[in-house]
């Protein structure tokens, strides 16, 4: 699953290179993954206008196109994003292509067509956005507003840090790497955690997120639908040496979801089997 800094590359990158762009035509390949939330046809929204501004808010991509028109991408698990030329061969799985006057496609690719993408001009409208917290990296969320906004919460920390209503554009992978960095086991539940530790899960938070995206912006270069993900600390490294103690990471799969740790960097009571 693309996370906040995938997405904080990938909107960088598309920044450069989409905007000033217009929209030629709209091609629908496949149509389980548009969602046009107003009255109008989804090429009357997008042909013939120009490609704005794009920002990133959570896990969704906005792109702003002039006359208002706003198309809200939610990649979900698999979905990329990819500039090509247009001659290219359209792969199996690519939904939309938005052709453009310059001789390239932006193209969404799914291979598991959880993806959304929203055509509006009210991004009020688009499901799931306006109830998310604020963006972990919002420079506006110091650490005593993040301690204010966690209190209320309940429940398992992993759990509380990647559903999005605490803070947006964490998800499975960068929590791992965020509880590894703040040396907090996973399933430890939010009042159990004292003060300092409350402190440390935000610069951690904070510092991991930063970090990743110096990484990926070195990493992927101008590629938009590519994973890196083999520098992270535990996240996908079950049985391999903690990069602190050298004892083996830990996996407990609830699901189709993987949590990675340490037993001993991350000490905790262990109710589930794993390594």
């Amino acid at each position: 699953m693309p996370e906040l800094p995938d997405l904080e590359v990938i909107r960088e990158v598309l920044g450069r290179r989409l905007v000033g762009q217009t929209v030629e035509r709209l091609e629908v390949v496949r149509p389980i993954v548009l969602r046009v939330l107003v009255p109008r046809a989804a090429e009357d929204l997008v042909e013939g206008r120009a490609f704005e501004c794009i920002e990133r808010r959570g896990k969704f991509l906005l792109f702003g196109l002039s006359g208002g028109t706003w198309a809200a991408v939610n990649l979900m698990l698999a979905g990329e994003l990819r500039l090509c030329p247009t001659p290219e061969r359209v792969r199996a799985r690519d939904y939309l292509l938005f052709h453009l006057r310059g001789g390239e496609d932006l193209r969404y690719h799914d291979p598991r067509a959880m993806g959304k993408v929203y055509l509006t001009d009210a991004l009020g409208l688009v499901p799931g956005l306006s109830e998310m917290g604020p963006d972990a990296l919002d420079p506006a969320l110091t650490e005593e507003s993040f301690l204010e906004r966690l209190r209320p919460f309940q429940g398992e920390i992993k759990g509380i840090l990647t559903r999005g209503a605490l803070v947006a554009g964490i998800g499975n992978a960068y929590a791992d790497e965020i509880l590894f960095a703040a040396g907090i086991y996973p399933f430890r539940k939010r009042a159990s955690l004292s003060a300092e530790e409350q402190r440390a899960l935000y610069r951690a938070m904070r510092q991991v997120l930063s970090e990743a995206i110096s990484v990926l912006r070195e990493r992927m270069g101008e590629v938009t639908d590519v994973k890196v993900r083999d520098f992270l600390q535990v996240h996908g490294k079950a049985g391999q040496p903690c990069p602190r103690c050298g004892r083996p990471i830990s996996e407990i799969k609830q699901g189709q979801r993987a949590t990675n740790f340490c037993r001993h960097c991350q000490p905790g009571t262990l109710l589930r089997g794993g390594l």
